[in-house]
């Protein structure tokens, strides 16, 4: 019997890359064998429940689009019982592709395609955020609802300078954050404008920003909390910090966890994987190590 792969896509994701590339995507799979199911999502969400209902005849669920499209993929796939989960290709095809670049996958479509045939499978971890999960970041805070609501025009045309101009005409009006966050022994409480769960080697398209040692399947994640400035001297400094990828413990508290509890006296509103994540006064982040498989 022929090996059988499911092909999700988002036919709009960055500038629309996958148009022109789809049928050399497609040719590689059946070159090597394969009978590919091809299926463009029509909206938000689709690909969760088009995984999670999957008949159990595939042997890769492979997916283009952003990390957007990857997160849905993967919450899909963790929803299915353990022994139905089957290995994942990416294709990046987004605007910024964190996840592809932590994992090394080509930004080239056709390699990406390549490297999903004759990569090698690594079993990464996956966080499990309340009732949902998250391929590599959950955020809180500023700038963190800049990608899903910058438009996707805008985005295609200016790329990381999207984000940054839409993050710009949202300092003037900071919202914080008064928290209590358990992790282990350590316990914190404060006023915070920022924090996020992260694993991966890059966030928002920079390297380094979360630190150095970033291992994907160690079962700790790096969180990373940083507190309200009191004054414009204050937010300059954590500024300058962030673009430098340095920790100023002045302001910033940064730790390894495998879980942590996060409370809130007020709704706050999450990103996981750069989409809205909900709004939750009370979060739970837990570390699923070792839980998907993907080819890399």
């Amino acid at each position: 019997m022929k090996k059988r792969i499911l092909f999700i896509f988002n036919m709009h994701a960055g500038k629309a890359r996958i148009k022109g590339k789809l049928s050399d995507i497609l040719n590689i799979f059946t070159e090597k064998g394969y009978e590919v199911t091809a299926y463009p999502t029509q909206f938000a969400g689709e690909a969760i429940e088009k995984i999670e209902k999957m008949e159990s005849v595939y042997d890769y669920a492979v997916c283009s689009g952003g990390d957007g499209t990857l997160d849905e993929v993967v919450t899909g796939m963790m929803r299915r019982e353990k022994e139905k989960r089957i290995p994942i290709g990416y294709i990046p095809a987004g605007s910024t592709n964190d996840f592809a670049k932590s994992l090394g996958i080509p930004q080239n479509m056709e390699e990406a395609a390549r490297r999903v045939m004759e990569g090698k499978p690594f079993l990464c971890d996956i966080g499990s955020f309340n009732e949902d999960y998250f391929v590599y970041i959950a955020a809180f805070g500023i700038f963190t609802d800049v990608s899903y609501q910058t438009d996707q025009q805008m985005k295609n045309v200016l790329g990381h300078m999207a984000y940054i101009l839409e993050g710009m005409k949202r300092l003037t009006s900071i919202t914080s954050y008064e928290l209590k966050i358990r992790s282990g022994d350590r316990e914190i409480e404060g006023d915070f404008l920022f924090g996020m769960v992260t694993n991966s080697r890059s966030v928002g398209g920079f390297k380094s920003i979360i630190g150095q040692s970033i291992v994907l399947d160690d079962g700790v994640f790096e969180a990373t909390f940083i507190k309200r400035p009191k004054n414009i001297l204050e937010l300059n400094e954590i500024l300058g910090a962030l673009l430098l990828a340095e920790i100023d413990e002045r302001y910033m508290y940064c730790f390894k966890t495998d879980r942590l509890e996060i409370e809130a006296r007020q709704e706050i509103p999450w990103t996981l994987d750069g989409e809205f994540g909900g709004e939750h006064r009370r979060v739970m982040v837990r570390n699923c190590q070792r839980a998907l498989e993907f080819m890399v």
